[in-house]
């Protein structure tokens, strides 16, 4: 248990069985009365975000996550499987909780899962990955502006925006947080 002083931004907390995470934080001393800690708190299943006021006096209850590595074996119809890396057990996650990270998905590739009472409830990528262009347009001849972008789909369906110098069979560095390009890697 947590003492109401202890309450920062960052923190993980549990409350009416979820897990949440205080995303703003706010200390007030009114003149006369107990100190106020005021919270926007997330619940990490849900999304969902709300206030809480906790005076000096209440206890907070601590989050029981853990965060385990494992490496993603393959697809099973709409579960995606992982592999434990100590006790090589399978833990299958769907597709509404991988999202759009499934494109970014490698064969082998290693990943952390964070579980709250051996329930996944988030998975986290290397922060980068590379994946091949399949197709973009050419980039036209003398377009030298800076900046200048053009839509690029890779080998799994996914488009991202690239610069106009990226061609086909280009190999480029994807940062998994954003979804965006981050860097040619090689030449197709």
């Amino acid at each position: 248990m947590y003492n109401a002083s202890d309450l920062k931004k960052g923190l993980k907390i549990e409350i009416d069985g979820d897990p949440c995470m205080i995303t703003q934080f706010e200390f007030s001393k009114p003149g006369k009365g107990q100190a106020l800690y005021r919270c926007k708190i997330k619940n990490l299943v849900t999304g969902n975000q709300f206030d809480k006021t906790y005076r000096s006096v209440e206890k907070v209850k601590r989050c029981a996550l853990v965060s385990r590595g494992y490496t993603f074996s393959y697809v099973d119809g709409v579960e995606y499987v992982f592999s434990d890396n100590e006790s090589y057990e399978e833990s299958r996650l769907n597709e509404e909780l991988i999202g759009d990270m499934k494109y970014f998905l490698v064969d082998d590739m290693q990943v952390e899962i964070l579980f709250h009472n051996d329930r996944p409830i988030d998975i986290s990528l290397p922060n980068f990955v590379e994946k091949v262009i399949v197709e973009t347009e050419p980039g036209a001849r003398g377009d030298t502006a800076t900046n200048v972008s053009k839509p690029a789909k890779l080998d799994n369906g996914y488009e991202i925006n690239v610069p106009i110098f990226i061609n086909e069979g280009d190999t480029v560095r994807i940062d998994t947080r954003t979804g965006q390009y981050s860097d040619r890697v090689s030449k197709g």
